[in-house]
């Protein structure tokens, strides 16, 4: 039975990371296998935001045996010296919610960590976490441990002409109730990443089945949907765009397979927005607009016709569209980064997209006639199947009458 002495004493201030380890869920989503992950995917975004930023070209995530995980980089190196509070700049970033280097437009023009909670949840829903810092000729190291109550001072531990960070981490066993991470997971999410971004080596070791593979793709996002495709039957090449407009850059590509299911894929400064956002709406709002003035204005519709849906427009469509904004712009709908909400990408994407669509309909009269063939015959499916329910439901009812 629920105690019902509610006083003054039953209201707790959940200070710091208390409030992580209290309710991980408002931070990871969950505490399965995907918010298990979601630790990963916060150091990764570090990670690949400084090679998005230019300084780094090599992220290496690797399992080791005793079912820790590490992340290192070859960037910049976090920052080593006194931060304004009184204590060191890696203490700070680990241990302190909202503390890090995306709030600051000098450090970093795009970001995807930019909640500046990411590293320091993953510490506190962690048994123990190791740092590892290569920077002015020095490396560095601070550890931390049972959530980051805990803690070795940063220390001066050797040389070194290299610069960099690793991030070694083992997930708490009393927050999730499995901490091995998957092999095959983290594989596909460091393959997204090669594929978005430009210059990347990804390298996953699995030291625990002596497995080692890297990713590196010249063609980015054209790479990616050929990959998507690869046993498909496709209707053209893949085509791609890119833009940028009022400081958002704009990537997009895309091909049209006999396939009756769409694939559609979005990402904002290479963070997966698995739900979707303003930036998807943009793209699909593009597709269904430019499609149909092309359809009217090549005697594929005419007269009383109705326009083309969005579901016939992208009826075996493979598309991915990658946006990358500036912090002072970037807006997500959670720490989880799912789903963007800046109003002004879906009007940048929509317009890039469409003025650059036009265009290559009007330039690839093969490819153009084969996408709109296509979406005329999923618009007489879709009409069809109608015609079919509202003819059963009067059937049903006329039965019930009789």
């Amino acid at each position: 039975m629920t105690d019902t002495n509610y006083t003054e004493a039953s209201i707790k201030i959940l200070s710091g990371l208390d409030a992580v380890r209290k309710r991980p869920g408002m931070y990871i989503g969950s505490t399965d296998k995907r918010g298990l992950h979601h630790l990963v995917w916060e150091i990764v975004d570090n990670a690949v935001d400084e090679v998005i930023a230019g300084f780094a070209d090599t992220i290496i995530v690797t399992l080791h045996d005793d079912l820790s995980v590490s992340i290192s980089d070859n960037g910049r190196g976090i920052p080593t010296g006194m931060h304004e509070s009184g204590r060191p700049t890696p203490e700070v970033i680990y241990t302190v919610l909202h503390a890090g280097g995306k709030f600051d437009a000098h450090a970093y023009k795009v970001a995807g960590g930019l909640h500046g909670v990411g590293a320091s949840v993953v510490n506190a829903l962690s048994e123990w976490m190791k740092v590892t810092i290569y920077r002015d000729g020095k490396i560095y190291k601070i550890q931390f441990s049972d959530g980051a109550r805990k803690n070795s001072p940063l220390k001066v531990v050797g040389t070194t002409n290299k610069t960099g960070t690793t991030v070694r981490f083992k997930p708490s066993s009393e927050v999730f109730s499995n901490i091995e991470f998957s092999f095959l997971t983290i594989c596909e999410r460091m393959q997204e990443n090669a594929f978005l971004t430009r210059n990347l080596k990804a390298i996953v070791i699995n030291e625990i089945e002596n497995k080692k593979i890297e990713y590196y793709y010249d063609e980015g996002l054209k790479a990616f949907v050929e990959y998507l495709n690869e046993d498909k039957n496709k209707l053209h090449h893949v085509v791609s765009f890119h833009g940028i407009k009022d400081e958002i850059e704009v990537d997009f590509a895309f091909q049209y397979t006999d396939s009756f299911q769409e694939n559609v894929l979005s990402f904002v400064n290479n963070v997966k927005t698995i739900d979707g956002g303003t930036h998807e709406i943009g793209a699909k709002t593009a597709l269904t607009k430019t499609i149909n003035e092309y359809a009217w204005a090549n005697g594929y519709l005419k007269g009383k016709d109705k326009n083309l849906d969005g579901s016939d427009v992208r009826e075996g469509i493979t598309a991915i569209i990658n946006v990358k904004i500036p912090e002072h712009l970037l807006q997500f709908e959670g720490q989880t980064k799912s789903k963007l909400g800046t109003p002004s990408a879906r009007t940048v994407v929509e317009e890039i997209i469409s003025q650059q669509l036009t265009y290559f309909l009007e330039e690839n009269k093969d490819s153009a006639n084969k996408i709109i063939e296509k979406a005329l015959s999923a618009k007489i499916a879709r009409e069809a199947a109608r015609k079919a329910r509202e003819e059963a439901r009067t059937e049903r009812g006329k039965n019930k009458r009789e």
